[in-house]
């Protein structure tokens, strides 16, 4: 086992969690501290400037309530105001003004040409002189935290308002005040954290020592070696921990020897983990399931546990007591469905304790489906080569029969005989040809040989043939992009793809019938479809026409010269290029056959 570092050690954690707790419990009372001492000293700045504001306030109104004579010996209400405000420094009032009835400025603390102007706008004074409402509100000027007030001053007599002072004062000490403490905070904080971390070393040690201890001892028991013990230092927890390890080491030592048996029956279940696997009891209940078996009978481990492996393989008709599989060594299972045929083959094998009685059962199971598929296909096209072979040697050995019989002398039936026979002799060429490249085609022996086409010309050049040879009236109907399209093919492949579809399209449409061949270019590949005017073909048989020797119409296939494996030879070269191949079609609609190739090769090993 690899070296625990430090830095993933519990020593460190230990150190980390005593280091947050103190420093949490550091923050905590700091954050509790400097907000309650924020707002104390706001509070005494408040209360103090309230203080400030009343005595100004009632000096004030003292002076506009006294009487002056009118021959101006005495001082006027504008000089009186102004002895007033002089009395308090800008150290106390930041700026300070007084208003009079007309919202004329009789008096302020600074900025004095503002002195008999009148204020509009202000809603703290439009308040104190209309309604003898107080105002006061905070806000910053020039990055100064400032708080302002604004008061009426009544007239005793009557009881209304007569003027107003606006003072404002900055507190921004107050926050520098708070700035030095929180400055001593964090100092004691660092100094805070030093000393947990030491605190810290010294108590993981304690603590991380009887562990590390039993870590070795814990390597040393996985080695097999159950002879040393942990020491125990104390009664406290660690130390209960110590003692319960050295318990656990003497029961392990036990255990181990105990479970021997069980070794063999696990090992003969790991042996066989590529396939699915299930162990049974001796009663042949199962005790265990891998992944791959729970995926192939499609049930959980918790259903299935317990319950007899004949129910859930399903095998309890064909087998009546656990031990006869032992004799039957595997079997094939059918669970196929309406919609999908699925076979599983089950191999048993016997357990034996060491006195080589029955124990148990160890099931393999294997997915066979696509092997038994394999088969019937190769059942399947043996039985169509020797069907599509048998016909036309059966017609030419009628008809070699009747002319040895005498027909050969016979002027005008002798050539026909002949000329069926030739015709059948072709017939068999074709599809022993189209057999070999289907078998070449299968097992990659054909090199595709591609080079970089234009594919409007390509296509043309190949209608153009059909235009020239075709005998019957019907029409090639062309859709094909005005700019040029192109990609890497191997000429001859797709030439034979697009001979074989459109022959398809020309013997099954009807005289007069129209063939439309159209090419499009798409996001990341050039799309081809033919589509003819015939009979069509039904919706549950179209998929199968890229099947080998299937045929539509079987008569008139073969009257017309088929093989049955023009299309799914087709299918393989559209393949080998990495396009796809399929059909749209509707009974006495016609048929469409698409395909696609990309417009971006991909390198192949066997690609020139």
């Amino acid at each position: 086992m690899k070296r625990v570092g430090f830095f993933q050690s519990i020593r460190l954690k230990i150190i980390i969690i005593l280091s947050l707790f103190l420093l949490l419990a550091v923050q905590l009372i700091g954050a509790y501290f400097l907000d309650k001492l924020e707002t104390n000293l706001n509070t005494n700045f408040e209360a103090n400037l309230d203080d400030r504001l009343t005595v100004l306030k009632t000096n004030l109104e003292e002076a506009f309530q006294e009487k002056r004579p009118e021959n101006g010996e005495e001082p006027t209400l504008q000089e009186d105001v102004s002895d007033i405000i002089d009395r308090y420094s800008r150290d106390i009032f930041t700026d300070l003004q007084v208003i009079d009835s007309q919202y004329r400025v009789i008096g302020a603390n600074s900025d004095l040409e503002r002195i008999g102007k009148r204020v509009t706008g202000n809603i703290a004074i439009n308040g104190a002189l209309k309604f003898a409402e107080e105002e006061k509100e905070k806000f910053r000027y020039s990055n100064d935290r400032m708080i302002a007030k604004t008061v009426p001053i009544m007239d005793n007599a009557t009881n209304t308002p007569v003027g107003a002072v606006r003072v404002e004062a900055s507190i921004e000490d107050v926050y520098d005040q708070l700035e030095e403490i929180s400055k001593i905070f964090l100092s004691g904080t660092i100094l805070t954290v030093v000393v947990s971390i030491i605190l810290g070393i010294l108590v993981a040690r304690t603590i991380t020592k009887p562990i590390t201890e039993m870590r070795k001892q814990a390597m040393v028991i996985a080695k097999g070696d159950f002879s040393k013990k942990v020491n125990v230092y104390g009664v406290d927890e660690i130390g209960q921990l110590a003692t319960t390890f050295n318990d656990m080491t003497d029961r392990l030592k036990l255990a181990n020897q105990t479970t021997e048996e069980e070794r063999r029956k696990l090992s003969s279940v790991l042996s066989n983990m590529s396939e699915g696997v299930i162990a049974t009891d001796e009663k042949g209940r199962i005790v265990l399931m891998n992944d791959p078996a729970i995926n192939l009978i499609d049930t959980s481990f918790s259903e299935a546990k317990g319950k007899p492996i004949a129910d859930v393989l399903q095998i309890e008709e064909k087998v009546l007591d656990i031990k006869e599989l032992e004799e039957t060594n595997s079997l094939t299972i059918d669970f196929s469905d309406d919609d999908q045929l699925f076979l599983i083959r089950a191999s048993f094998s016997v357990v034996q304790d060491e006195e080589e009685n029955f124990n148990g059962l160890i099931t393999v199971i294997s997915d066979v489906t696509e092997q038994e598929k394999v088969e019937r296909e190769r059942r399947e096209f043996v039985s169509n080569v020797s069907h599509e072979l048998r016909t036309p040697l059966t017609t030419m050995r009628s008809y070699i029969e009747a002319l040895t019989d005498g027909a050969w002398e016979d002027k005008e039936i002798a050539p026909q005989f002949l000329e069926v026979t030739q015709n059948e002799t072709d017939r068999m060429i074709r599809l022993v040809n189209d057999l070999l490249q289907l078998s070449k085609m299968d097992h990659k022996e054909g090199a595709m040989n591609k080079q970089k086409v234009e594919l409007v010309s390509f296509v043309e050049n190949i209608l153009d043939r059909f235009d020239m040879n075709k005998t019957d009236v019907i029409g090639i109907e062309r859709k094909f992009p005005k700019e040029q399209i192109k990609t890497r093919i191997d000429q001859d492949k797709i030439t034979q793809v697009i001979d074989n579809i459109m022959s398809n399209a020309i013997k099954y449409s009807p005289e007069g019938g129209k063939i439309t061949f159209q090419l499009a270019k798409e996001q990341n590949r050039v799309k081809f479809s033919i589509k003819d005017q015939g009979l069509g073909i039904a919706r549950e048989k179209v998929d199968k026409i890229f099947d080998r020797f299937y045929r539509v119409d079987k008569a008139r296939s073969r009257e017309l010269g088929g093989t049955g494996l023009g299309l799914a030879i087709s299918k393989e070269i559209i393949e080998a290029h990495h396009g796809h191949i399929w059909a749209t079609s509707k009974e006495g609609q016609g048929t469409t056959i698409y395909f696609t190739l990309p417009l971006k090769n991909r390198k192949r090993g066997n690609q020139k």
